[in-house]
């Protein structure tokens, strides 16, 4: 009975002590990324949100893609966007700092319909929903869902249709038992998370480097919490079923608007994903030498695709040199080190 015991209690020693060291990432986590914005409650949970610019320019809304927040979009694009639009910079449901009560409303449908009910709350007409990667799946389940509603689409390397496999990067997110989604999440995720973090970031931003202060300015430290984990692996497990549903529904597709993607996008093929949405009457341009992270890594170019799709200018998108790479020797470390010292986000 003994050799049994000690062995049984030895395991729940490890589980207690991942356990314990999660929650500790989560807390500096959330040290170094605060809340930086205001909290619509909806039916369902709660949508967190940043506003920019004049309210009486046109809308827009920027929808971000899985694993990820609303800091995507503000690095360094949400403030220039403001001068020409009134700007909602939004965590999708269950990511950043919003809210998200059920697993299964982490489908297309259910949080297009939570983005729809925070729209209509804060009084946000007919705006340019721009999404970027699995947020361009849901900015277009909005347009399928608010067709009248919806001034028009610009899209960002956005995940349209199904894929093939599973980029490595998210295969472990794949997780269809809810108690084994939670077991993950609040012990090995987050340790495991933090130690891939920087060869993670390389592959998600190939070919081009990771932006500077990713972890903090960026809001990706907050993908280190549990409950990143738990919404990120419901994402994707509901698009088994979701994503195919909307393609079907692809020909009903009445918003115009365009898709933007990296030529050298490593994560999803511009050719599938994005240039395959010509025949639904959207636009396709595509960035030469470009990767997946468009709105950190060519703000501007975003910026200026977005312009054109809400016709505020009608021209080529500038040319724009290549950024130098800038090499970080562990910068996933430093930052959490950092902030962990100071207890707050530096910039």
């Amino acid at each position: 009975m003994v050799y049994l015991l000690v062995p049984l209690l030895f395991v729940i020693a490890v589980a207690l002590w991942l356990f314990l060291w999660s929650r500790s990432l989560a807390r500096r986590a959330e040290r170094m990324v605060p809340r930086a914005g205001q909290v619509q409650p909806v039916r369902g949970g709660a949508i967190h949100y940043v506003e920019f610019g004049n309210r009486e320019k046109p809308a827009l809304v920027l929808i971000h893609g899985i694993s990820g927040q609303l800091q995507h979009f503000t690095y360094a694009m949400a403030e220039k966007l403001a001068e020409d639009f009134h700007v909602f910079a939004i965590d999708r449901p269950g990511c950043g700092y919003s809210e998200r009560e059920a697993d299964e409303d982490a489908s297309l449908f259910s949080q297009a319909r939570m983005i729809g009910k925070f729209m209509d709350a804060r009084g946000i007409e007919s705006p340019v929903v721009v999404g970027h990667s699995l947020g361009g799946a849901v900015a277009l389940a909005i347009a399928l869902e608010r067709p009248l509603k919806t001034k028009a689409l610009a899209l960002l390397a956005p995940l349209t249709h199904v894929q093939e496999e599973i980029d490595p990067v998210f295969k472990g997110l794949e997780l269809h038992s809810p108690m084994m989604r939670r077991l993950v999440a609040n012990t090995i995720a987050g340790p495991i998370g933090k130690a891939t973090a920087g060869k993670v970031l390389e592959h998600v931003f190939a070919p081009e480097a990771p932006v500077p202060h990713f972890m903090t300015i960026g809001g990706a430290a907050l993908g280190l919490r549990p409950r990143a984990f738990v919404t990120a692996s419901c994402d994707l497990v509901m698009l088994e079923n979701a994503l195919p549903a909307q393609v079907r529904r692809y020909p009903e597709l009445t918003v115009p608007g365009g898709v933007l993607y990296g030529a050298e996008d490593a994560l999803l093929s511009p050719v599938v994903q994005g240039r395959s949405m010509k025949r639904y009457n959207l636009t396709y341009e595509e960035l030469p030498g470009r990767g997946h992270m468009l709105p950190l890594t060519a703000p501007d170019l975003c910026i200026a695709f977005i312009r054109k799709i809400a016709g505020i200018e009608d021209q080529p998108l500038p040319e724009e040199p290549m950024a130098e790479e800038i090499v970080h020797p562990d910068p996933v470390e430093d930052e959490v080190d950092a902030a962990d010292q100071t207890g707050q986000l530096k910039r």
